[in-house]
């Protein structure tokens, strides 16, 4: 593979980072109004933690060659007096085509960059004005870390020895090219400075959060240092709780003891791909998750950590809105952000094991859902809170098949596949994509896992279920039931609607039915006592 084609493989399609444009004979460096040029591109890019914009290339990432004549130093400069960005431009030649890629930097921490004064951003393939609460949390990167505060009245007394000793030995797993009994040997000052802990040799909010006596919480007030877990019934109603307050280093244990990893087994077929059974869920996903809550929660909103129990899934959430701003942002990139809300707390979390660098524990945790075929991490980022919820079961078999059988299927493919079997609406492009593959059936945009392997893993019924049974079964239910007496059309959809397909929405369910009683009635099976609302139907 050329030096090019890794450089287009590694960029993909195009996305908030990436935008080809065809620019055969000429693309404009800047313009008075729209932003749609380099400099746009620059600023809006930029403004998205950086990116690529690829002259020569269509939306297909096929190669058309460009005749724009660039000149380099003029156009870094003119960039570099507009927005302060330093961009990179690189050439290639393919097959006689010329190429140009400009690499543009990411904006500096808490500033935005402007085009006429207007701040531009990304949203999909589109450049939009940013919106305020954009703005805002732009500017707020620029706050100083609370984290990394010193804990006003806090002192060394306050660190809980049980708490110090859990403490070392992660760290000894994290650092293991330092003898376990040096790390033994430094008293609790000399360990929380090498653990990143302290600021100016004094006990900072972040110590106290991992590694502070239950009784040092209050030295935190007004933030809130508590993670409450709650049992859930089928129902929802409520079963069980308890609250768990620092040392968090100690007591993420002692919750995660309170979690029911009860063993899974598998539904198994002729031939089955699936292991007789596994732990509904896997510890490092539980972990992480819970530590990730504890690395990101907003602190000043002061309020709780919470982890809800159901009967085959947990919910986490912390308070504070997702800094990445997508979940694809995060796995699509190998790169942690440039802004953490508690930076100095999450690089001592990392420090002591308890988290991997952001983005990097995010996949691992969609690696170990798909690698046990359950459905991936679903992820709510719709207020100034993150929720995310882990399936202990299998949702979909056919799903569950397709991840079997295809063991090389990329993370994106895995993703929309997870999005259909939940019923989420994805792209008609990807959509289009999917069918192709054989993975998906239905009318966009009801569509639904592929059961064509239905015989091959008992799943018949399931597929016949949404699939539709055939019109000549609906006929004879309605054949049965006006045997018994005459009905009206109303009187006939509250019979069938629970017998059609579940992929069809109620309005598409009582046009099938119209269309059907219609048919019957054109081969003489039935017939209508008026063409009005109110008309009655019986057997002929």
């Amino acid at each position: 593979m050329s030096d090019f084609e890794k450089f287009l493989n590694n960029l993909g399609h195009e996305n908030e980072h990436v935008e080809y444009k065809e620019a055969k004979n000429n693309f404009p460096i800047t313009d008075n109004k729209d932003p749609h040029c380099i400099h746009g591109y620059c600023v809006a890019l930029g403004n998205e933690c950086g990116g690529f914009l690829v002259l020569g290339i269509d939306n297909n990432m096929q190669v058309v060659g460009t005749n724009f004549d660039l000149h380099k130093e003029n156009l870094k400069e003119f960039i570099y007096e507009q927005t302060g960005q330093r961009i990179e431009v690189i050439e290639y030649c393919i097959d006689g085509k010329k190429v140009i890629a400009i690499d543009i930097p990411s904006r500096p921490v808490g500033k935005y960059l402007t085009f006429n004064k207007i701040p531009y951003m990304r949203v999909g393939q589109q450049l939009r004005e940013m919106d305020q609460e954009t703005i805002k949390k732009i500017l707020n990167e620029g706050q100083v870390d609370w984290s990394g505060q010193v804990a006003r009245g806090a002192s060394f007394d306050d660190i809980d020895d049980v708490a110090v000793l859990i403490a070392k030995e992660n760290f000894a797993i994290k650092h293991p090219n330092i003898q376990k009994e040096e790390i033994a040997s430094w008293d609790k000052k000399t360990f929380l400075s090498k653990a990143k802990l302290l600021n100016d040799n004094k006990v900072t909010n972040a110590a106290l959060i991992l590694l502070g006596k239950e009784e040092s919480k209050d030295l935190l007030s007004p933030a809130v240092a508590q993670i409450s877990w709650i049992l859930k019934d089928t129902n929802g109603e409520d079963l069980d709780y308890q609250h768990f307050f620092p040392p968090f280093i100690k007591t993420v244990n002692d919750l995660y003891a309170k979690i029911r990893n009860l063993k899974y087994r598998y539904m198994h077929g002729a031939g089955s791909l699936f292991p007789e059974e596994v732990d509904k869920y896997e510890p490092y996903v539980i972990r992480e998750a819970l530590n990730n809550c504890i690395a990101h929660q907003d602190y000043s909103k002061c309020s709780k950590i919470t982890v809800v129990e159901k009967t085959d899934s947990l919910i986490f959430a912390n308070d504070g809105y997702f800094i990445p701003k997508t979940i694809e942002a995060v796995i699509d990139t190998d790169t942690p952000p440039r802004y953490y809300r508690n930076r100095f707390l999450a690089d001592a979390m990392v420090n002591l094991n308890m988290i991997d660098t952001v983005g990097s524990g995010i996949r691992r945790m969609f690696r170990y859902q798909r690698d046990r075929f359950f459905p991936l991490p679903t992820y709510d980022l719709s207020s100034e809170q993150v929720k995310v919820e882990i399936f202990g079961k299998v949702l979909d078999v056919n799903y569950a098949r397709i991840l079997a059988e295809n063991t090389d299927l990329s993370l994106e493919d895995i993703i929309l596949l997870d999005n259909v079997q939940k019923k989420k609406k994805i792209e008609q492009t990807a959509a289009n994509r999917l069918r192709k593959l054989g993975y998906i059936e239905g009318r966009y945009p009801h569509i639904y896992i592929s059961a064509s392997l239905a015989e091959k893993t008992n799943s018949v019924g399931d597929y016949l279920n949404k699939k539709g049974l055939e019109t000549r079964f609906y006929e004879n239910l309605i054949l049965d039931y006006l045997k018994v007496r005459s009905a009206s059309k109303k009187e006939l959809e509250t019979f069938l609607i629970p017998k059609l397909s579940e992929i069809l929405t109620d309005k598409q369910k009582k046009k099938k039915i119209g269309n059907i009683l219609h048919r019957m009635s054109v081969k003489g099976l039935i017939v209508s006592s008026s063409k009005t609302k109110r008309a009655v139907w019986s057997k002929k």
